[in-house]
């Protein structure tokens, strides 16, 4: 099997699978969209909000704010050991927004968030959020968990994952493996991270195989 890179930023990776076969390359396409994780908000907490967007809404807009994630500091909440719903420092971070309009209106950015954990950010500070008249205000908290993409959406890591085949009559199982990160993780890292979470499947797939033909 042989793995060469033929493009890489930190938004997108392009690689080249020799010799593996079709349902591995594919399933690697296919974790990096569903399984590799990375943070998002899930739950706030609004102390005021005088705007004309419903606390909900407010909820949904945050959640699909693509936040930098380092994979080595956090856990998933279901493996971490606080065994808590409110978490702790190892599986959330506390971002706060705290924004009021006074003489004119003003447009809400992802950059006022003020996350309790310098490297938890959105992955831009010109996402909009939501735009308030003179006089309004919003308060609250934002609660940044880690999570993955089959279960919502704003957990995708990645943007696009897309495999294509290059075989010709010359070689065996050729193909192209692009990967799009959506900010919060480097296109490389999700790609590694895919790899990771198939051979973990299979290391544990082997060693139950192994306990029943004992």
């Amino acid at each position: 099997m042989k793995i060469k890179v033929l493009e890489k930023n930190a938004d997108r990776v392009k690689v080249q699978l020799q010799g593996i076969d079709r349902a591995y390359a594919n399933a690697i396409r296919r974790i990096a969209i569903s399984e590799v994780p990375c943070m998002a908000i899930d739950e706030i907490v609004v102390l005021e909000n005088s705007s004309i967007m419903y606390d909900e809404l407010l909820a949904h807009r945050l959640g699909l704010i693509p936040l930098k994630t380092d994979l080595s500091r956090y856990v998933l909440p279901k493996d971490c050991d606080c065994k808590t719903p409110l978490g702790c420092p190892k599986c959330r971070v506390l971002l706060v927004l705290d924004v009021e309009a006074t003489e004119t209106s003003k447009e809400v950015l992802s950059g006022e968030l003020i996350s309790e954990e310098p490297t938890t950010i959105p992955t831009s500070p010109k996402i909009p959020i939501v735009k308030l008249a003179p006089g309004q205000k919003i308060k609250l908290e934002a609660y940044a968990r880690l999570g993955i993409g089959k279960e919502h959406a704003k957990w995708q890591a990645a943007n696009i994952s897309i495999l294509k085949s290059t075989t010709k009559e010359d070689t065996e199982n050729d193909y192209t493996l692009e990967i799009e990160s959506s900010g919060a993780l480097p296109a490389n890292e999700i790609f590694v991270k895919s790899i990771e979470i198939i051979n973990a499947r299979l290391q544990e797939f082997t060693e139950k195989t192994r306990s029943i033909t004992k």
